[in-house]
């Protein structure tokens, strides 16, 4: 009975320890898109999320540029996107891309950030297999008229366009 014990005992042992080995070699990057709706390139308490806005995540080696990895995904209902990612990045540089938004009244892209650099390997101290990039946005074409009373409220100087 022992043995029976000690044999059962290894098999669920390798067992674990084989999907380890075998979920080693993935990582997953998440994050949301959202619309602003106050044209200023940050969330504001009216910003919304963009269900169905179209996203790509892009490594490139970092000496070379060689492009390396890619893969591109959509946001779910709450404007957040899951894309996975496979092996180990640690010599390159990886960001998430904006692609395209399907809201029509929101499809400006940001001036100032367009993507979000995210480090994508086991060899920074982070246990979790989840990685979460910076959230990115479109902007709405004509800014909303309460957007002078939020940007006040947050410590703004009201901006001429919005009194």
């Amino acid at each position: 009975m022992a043995k029976c014990f000690t044999i059962a005992a290894f098999v669920a042992t390798a067992l674990c320890f084989s999907s380890v080995l075998v979920s080693a070699d993935y990582l997953d990057v998440e994050g949301k898109v959202y619309c602003d709706t106050c044209r200023v390139e940050f969330q504001t308490r009216i910003s919304d999320a963009i269900p169905g806005a179209k996203v790509k995540l892009v490594c490139n080696n970092r000496e070379n540029g060689t492009l390396t990895y890619t893969v591109e995904g959509a946001t779910d209902s709450s404007g957040t996107y899951r894309l996975p990612v496979a092996g180990d990045h640690e010599e390159d540089i990886c960001e998430v891309r904006l692609v395209e938004s399907p809201r029509a009244d929101c499809n400006e892209p940001f001036q100032s950030v367009n993507s979000a650099r995210i480090l994508l390997t086991k060899n920074v101290g982070v246990v979790d297999k989840l990685r979460y990039a910076n959230a990115l946005g479109y902007m709405k074409k004509v800014a909303q008229p309460e957007c002078g009373s939020i940007l006040k409220e947050m410590g703004f100087l009201p901006f001429e366009a919005y009194n």
